[in-house]
């Protein structure tokens, strides 16, 4: 007679049938991510935002593209609830809530660009796997052209809905400051989409664009021109614990500091750039305190991509200490304290967001 395995010991059918089910569910969201990176590339969202409800052969038509592959493209989306679809007249469609998704780069809920980094985050995976058991890292500059891209679209919407409107009023008089003209710093720009805003609103302040990464400075440099501020910003290739500068009214990190790999080194740093009365602002990614208060839909991205991303560039420039993107308040405030600031709080916050306010 065959000895009990664990399954005929431990396992409850119906829990099982339940985990299964799920991971089915995943398994088809993993299938469409790669499609969602497709039909952002070759305008199908946008050709159904714009001229739906569409057959098939009409879509690909639109956006010179093959029906065969159109039409599996339009029932995996139907099928996941990213595409509606009209049983009666065999038609394609998308509500206004699925084109804000997907289509409407402007729009707050735009999540496109999260799905770019994803894709570019699996071109790194045979190498982060190595990583697991030699604790070496990959720098953000070593990631996937996909990666830098997808995080600046994944980003953008929410600094171009937050920053301007919620975040510098939520600071101690920075508005002020910044409208009568203030010396401000944006450490870590990457493709310099806040610091274009900032520009754009404030446009008697002075900023610096800065990041380590040349490529990311020179994509920054040209988004400004095209913009029209690039009068109002210089550039400097530089880190975050070496960047030029002294008695800046506001420096800014949006979504990097968890990323670097000597965080009380940058704070120390930021402190000795700063002026006496000035602010450092930190938006992070919005974490609570207690892992199992992140263990949620919005945590477990985070967790996802801060193991494929944030931990690898970490460790890549040393990990001391390895923050991680679900920090949490309490952790980034111990960092920021033991490099030199006084005052630390939080300013404000979003579901997506946590924005912390540092003072000397």
């Amino acid at each position: 007679m065959a000895p009990p395995t664990i399954a005929d010991e431990l396992v409850d059918e119906e829990k099982l049938d339940e985990l299964a089910g799920m991971a089915v569910n995943e398994l088809g969201a993993a299938y469409y991510a790669p499609l969602i990176v497709i039909g952002d590339r070759l305008g199908l969202y946008d050709a159904l935002a714009d001229g739906g409800p569409l057959l098939p052969v009409e879509l690909a038509e639109r956006t010179d593209t093959v029906e065969p592959y159109v039409t599996e493209w339009l029932a995996a989306g139907a099928a996941g609830g990213y595409v509606t679809y009209d049983s009666e007249t065999g038609r394609y469609s998308l509500t206004p809530e699925q084109a804000a998704l997907l289509a409407d780069e402007d729009s707050p809920a735009f999540l496109a660009g999260g799905f770019q980094g994803l894709m570019g985050y699996q071109k790194r995976l045979s190498e982060i796997e190595a990583d697991f058991r030699t604790g070496q890292g990959v720098g953000w500059h070593e990631q996937d052209e996909d990666v830098c891209h997808g995080t600046e679209r994944f980003y953008r919407p929410s600094y171009e809905t937050n920053l301007v409107d919620e975040w510098i009023p939520a600071l101690d008089g920075m508005g002020a400051r910044l409208r009568a003209g203030a010396r401000v710093a944006d450490v870590g720009c990457g493709h310099g989409a806040s610091t274009i805003i900032m520009a754009e609103a404030f446009p008697d302040s002075e900023f610096v664009a800065i990041d380590y990464h040349d490529h990311s400075i020179e994509v920054a440099r040209e988004r400004a021109e095209e913009t029209g501020v690039a009068d109002r910003i210089s550039f400097e290739v530089a880190t975050a614990k070496e960047y030029d500068g002294a008695d800046y009214d506001l420096v800014m990190m949006f979504d990097a500091y968890h990323d670097m790999g000597d965080p009380n080194g940058v704070a120390s740093h930021v402190r000795e750039t700063l002026a006496d009365d000035g602010t450092w602002m930190l938006v992070e990614p919005f974490a609570n305190d207690q892992i199992e208060d992140n263990l949620n839909p919005v945590g477990r991205a985070f967790y996802c991509a801060s193991t494929m991303a944030c931990v690898p560039n970490s460790l890549a420039q040393g990990g001391d200490p390895v923050l991680g993107a679900q920090a949490g308040e309490a952790r980034l405030r111990e960092v920021i304290t033991e490099g030199g600031f006084a005052r630390v709080r939080r300013a404000t916050a979003t579901p997506f967001n946590l924005v912390l306010e540092a003072r000397p």
